[in-house]
């Protein structure tokens, strides 16, 4: 079994997405383990996005990733990180495949809808970030 963090990102919550969203997880039969809805403040949005610190798109991507609130959740499964990132599609919704999260709602490349971790290390700090021990 392996976890991933997803983030439904404001756009999503705002265009009532987010049961939308969850429903092609778990048709894929990964489990929701932990789910919670939250606005987030600057400091935990710069931890999430340190990797881009110093790249010149760092502050609109904090900017629009605190503008709203926004849903993380624990995904389960067996390859979940890989599952979820072909489920949500690439950030560029004009190479997306349609079937995808991004290719199906989304038309923006920078207010794409969710946020999948890219690795096992990278879930596991990122789920740190967001989510307790408890």
């Amino acid at each position: 079994m392996e976890r991933t963090l997803v983030l439904i990102k404001p756009d999503g919550v705002e265009r009532k997405l987010i049961g939308e969203i969850i429903s092609f997880y778990e048709r894929k039969s990964l489990e929701i383990t932990a789910l919670k809805m939250l606005k987030p403040d600057r400091e935990r949005a710069e931890r999430h996005y340190e990797e881009h610190k110093g790249r010149p798109y760092f502050e609109g991507l904090i900017s629009y990733i605190i503008g709203g609130r926004i849903v993380a959740l624990v995904v389960e499964g067996d390859n979940a990180i890989e599952v979820v990132r072909k489920i949500n599609g690439d950030k560029d919704p004009l190479v997306s495949e349609l079937s995808s999260i991004r290719g199906m709602y989304c038309n923006n490349k920078t207010r794409n809808l969710v946020h999948a971790s890219d690795s096992a290390e990278n879930a596991e700090r990122e789920i740190s970030i967001w989510f307790d021990e408890n």
